[in-house]
């Protein structure tokens, strides 16, 4: 791999190429109910590494507070619960790992018009309306500055994926092999609802809407949204959400692959409870672009105009504000001249220089995605 200079996200860290993750950090498994933690364990057939004991003990540990939590969350907020509404339609940003959700997600939400789903909140997702403040406030500490594979801040506040709280919440994801990933793939039908019964479509978004009025309750703010599992199931979430918006950001795949090669491994490293070997990840990489970018493209031109926007990555870290400025305008979000001030401060202490990786692929390698993505390569100019 030849690098220009390195960009905040991806630069290596520490001596094995990730930030270090402490051991007392909570994993993704710790805001899990009992119920949901022991089949979790059951579809893994309990194959649980020694060095990975510590985490298998803390989460069974924290299980039941969790359901002690919800069920107080339950009592004091009944009444709110019941009468939740969204406050405007969501904005979901969809797109390959690694192709600069991120990124757009953080830039976002620095408009204090809008709001996301927090790590916390992502993390405890059965009771955060009444724990959060105190984890915000007193437990900063459980978290390490930075993520483990790349240079993204971490903090309880930081906006996050919505795919964790519904991993958390026991709702089929494709995230669950991150927890035994020597036992193959999970749940990839829920990449793209193939062959998923109409019913249980039905159920998965009823847990998603319930989640997210959740997050409503706790910000009263419209939602900015972010996970690529919803790349290709943008059909089913049109119609879940009628008034939804979509902004789809590309990246060119012979970034992505080893980016998320990189990204897979690293979350590996500090969440699995096995010590992964990785044989199959490079297939993985690619059966999941496959099944995710096969739905997105069968189903995006089915959205009706103005629901969905194409952003490059590379224009994004070019120009942020430009493109912050178009989606603004395509999408009739709010003002854009309101928070231009904050974008512009924002690219003018932390971004100025930027340079993103420039990865060099060995020719087999670049081969193999130039068939397997072929469409993707060709539809988006790459």
């Amino acid at each position: 791999m030849t690098e220009s200079k390195p960009s905040p996200s991806e630069k290596p860290a520490g001596n094995a190429g990730f930030h270090r993750y402490p051991f007392y950090s909570p994993r993704f498994w710790h805001g899990m109910r009992p119920a949901t933690w022991f089949g979790l364990l059951r579809s893994g057939r309990c194959r649980i590494h020694p060095s990975r004991i510590g985490i298998l003990i803390g989460v069974t540990i924290a299980t039941p507070f969790n359901t002690l939590m919800a069920g107080i969350q339950w009592l004091i907020f009944r009444r709110q619960l019941a009468e939740a509404e969204l406050h405007g339609p969501p904005v979901f940003i969809v797109g390959h790992w690694r192709s600069g959700t991120t990124l757009l997600h953080e830039l976002m939400v620095r408009d204090e018009r809008l709001s996301s789903p927090s790590t916390y909140q992502c993390f405890a997702p059965s009771h955060f309306l009444i724990s959060q403040w105190f984890f915000r406030r007193f437990a900063n500490w459980l978290l390490p500055g930075k993520r483990p594979m790349d240079n993204m801040a971490a903090g309880w506040e930081r906006p996050q994926e919505d795919e964790f709280a519904l991993l958390t919440l026991g709702l089929p994801s494709p995230y669950r092999r991150i927890a035994f990933p020597n036992e193959g793939p999970a749940d990839m039908d829920y990449l793209d609802f193939e062959g998923v019964p109409p019913a249980d479509i039905k159920t998965w978004l009823q847990g998603l809407r319930s989640f997210l009025l959740r997050v409503s309750i706790s910000t009263g703010r419209p939602l900015i949204i972010k996970s690529p599992t919803h790349t290709g199931r943008i059909a089913q979430l049109a119609a879940e959400f009628p008034d939804a918006k979509f902004i789809h950001i590309t990246r060119d795949p012979r970034d992505l692959y080893p980016s998320t090669m990189r990204l897979w491994k690293g979350l590996d490293e500090v969440q699995a409870l096995q010590q992964p070997d990785e044989s199959d990840l490079d297939q993985y990489v690619v059966d999941c672009f496959q099944r995710m970018y096969g739905a997105f493209h069968r189903d995006r031109d089915q959205l009706p105009s103005g629901r969905l926007m194409d952003v490059r990555y590379e224009d994004l870290v070019a120009d942020p504000v430009a493109v912050l400025r178009n989606i603004y305008q395509s999408l009739h979000l709010s003002d854009f001249d309101a928070v231009c001030p904050v974008i512009e401060e924002w690219v003018e202490s932390e971004h100025r220089g930027y340079q993103p990786n420039k990865h060099q692929l060995e020719p087999a390698t670049e081969a193999m995605i130039r068939g397997a993505w072929k469409e993707y390569f060709d539809r988006y100019g790459y």
